[in-house]
């Protein structure tokens, strides 16, 4: 029988047992290992929250890994049934079955496995563990081997285990002073409170939506275990002071951050600040003022940070200088420059910008950057030599029927571009501005056009659509 046959038939039979949830948490103690993933993924899938915590309670592996997307509805109580689940003191363990759970990990649309590989059954480990926090089991592993070798003592399996063993619940927190979210929070608090130390809280996603809202929360948050921050409407100097711990970042994102606190000291502390995160990967920043100040944070971004998102910035075309001219230039991947107006003076150092890209860059956006039709037939034969681009947006720019075929034409060469977002031409319009009324009729007979441009070039596998599709 083929290991898809046989998956089947266990999930089959997660299904049966799940039937019955009194019968299924009896049987949990007996229940041999193979059958505790398809039953955690038939128990999650549909919502049985008894079940998922004694689950947990007698997981027979290291580690547990979700993976599986929340139904918004529902999310809150069952996370809260599986952390409800965790056994972090010898004394709530009446189970006969010792617990040998260490790492419950609640993100969702995880790549991991739900169990990772025990590669040695002495001892486990798991590839999503924690290597920052002093509080994380590595760390207190080594600290135990250390006080161990200098007192001398030589481990034996026959030792009795330590009164209690460390856990890590991995997460992603959002603030945003909703209730049931703060509901949330302070059940965490208070698992973490109760677990007298032997629970390590490792957030790796920190999104925060108004830091007023509620800053007692970030007192029991480990920054330092965080890789992924977003902060929306925050002054930059509380970004700054808040986060300064958080030096393991590889995604940063700063939305609506006010004008004022982007100039001056406030400024320079940031770039001090963003100078210590030498993993940081992808940077965004929305709404957040930068005219001819885009070559100060440059000089301080790792040379292969390979993602860009910044819209409305108010960008110079001193800014696409300084960034076509950057070590990141040959590393970036994803561009969004999107609501600035890079090409009101001149398209020049755009051109650049994608000349020097062009061997890496994958995504671009420049919608509702004022491009005309002369800025891009310029800067149409350097765009035509990005030979990995996948994702074109350009909406919400004044270009042309005639210069939109050109552009379809040059581009049907790219043979790995398959998604472009362009402007609806401005002859679709009744006053030739976007503000003006729309002909829907005249919007259908372009894209009409362009399907069968594309049929005849037999690029049936490029979409091309309009922020109005």
């Amino acid at each position: 029988m083929d290991q898809k046959g046989t998956a089947t038939l266990l999930e089959l039979a997660a299904k049966s047992l799940l039937s019955n949830e009194p019968a299924a948490i009896h049987a949990l103690e007996e229940l041999p290992r193979d059958l505790f993933v398809p039953l955690f993924g038939a128990a999650f899938l549909g919502g049985h929250t008894k079940v998922l915590k004694e689950l947990v309670r007698v997981w027979p592996f290291y580690c547990l890994h979700i993976r599986m997307s929340f139904r918004e509805k529902s999310s809150y109580e069952i996370l809260e049934a599986m952390i409800d689940g965790l056994q972090t003191l010898p004394a709530q363990n009446s189970s006969l079955r010792r617990p040998k759970l260490r790492i419950l990990d609640l993100r969702q649309d995880l790549e991991c496995e739900t169990t990772c590989s025990e590669f040695r059954k002495k001892t486990p480990s798991c590839s999503e563990s924690c290597i920052y926090s002093q509080h994380s089991i590595l760390k207190i592993k080594e600290a135990r081997q250390h006080n161990a070798q200098c007192l001398g003592i030589i481990h034996s399996e026959s030792e009795p285990q330590s009164a209690w063993e460390p856990m890590e619940l991995l997460v992603d927190i959002s603030i945003s002073g909703t209730l049931r979210k703060n509901q949330f929070l302070s059940f965490l608090r208070r698992k973490v409170e109760q677990s007298f130390g032997s629970l390590h809280l490792c957030c790796r996603g920190l999104q925060i939506d108004n830091v007023s809202s509620d800053r007692s929360i970030l007192r029991f948050v480990d920054m330092g275990c965080a890789d992924y921050l977003e902060v929306k409407n925050a002054d930059l100097s509380e970004v700054t002071t808040l986060f300064n711990e958080m030096i393991h970042l590889t995604s940063l994102c700063l939305f609506n951050i006010p004008f004022k606190s982007c100039k001056g000291r406030n400024f320079r502390n940031f770039l001090t600040w963003l100078g210590r995160l030498d993993s940081l990967q992808d940077i965004s920043l929305s709404l957040f003022y930068l005219k001819n100040q885009l070559q100060k944070l440059l000089r301080v971004l790792p040379p292969d940070v390979d993602t860009f998102y910044l819209s409305s910035c108010d960008l110079s075309n001193r800014d696409v200088t300084a960034l076509s001219q950057s070590p990141q230039a040959a590393h970036i991947t994803l561009l969004d420059l999107s609501n600035n107006e890079i090409f009101s003076e001149a398209y020049g150092p755009f051109q650049t910008l994608l000349e020097n890209v062009s061997g890496t860059l994958q995504y671009l956006q420049v919608n509702n950057c004022r491009i005309t039709d002369s800025a891009l037939s310029a800067v149409l034969p350097a765009l035509s030599h990005c030979s990995h681009l996948r994702v074109l947006s350009f909406a919400h720019n004044p270009i042309t029927m005639p210069m939109l075929m050109s552009l379809l034409q040059q581009l049907t060469s790219l043979m790995e571009l398959k998604h472009v977002i362009y402007p609806v031409p401005v002859h679709c319009y009744e006053q030739e501005d976007s503000h003006s009324r729309l002909d829907r009729q005249k919007l259908a007979e372009v894209q009409a056009q362009l399907l069968m441009m594309l049929q005849m070039v037999q690029r049936e596998d490029m979409n091309w659509t309009t922020s109005h599709e």
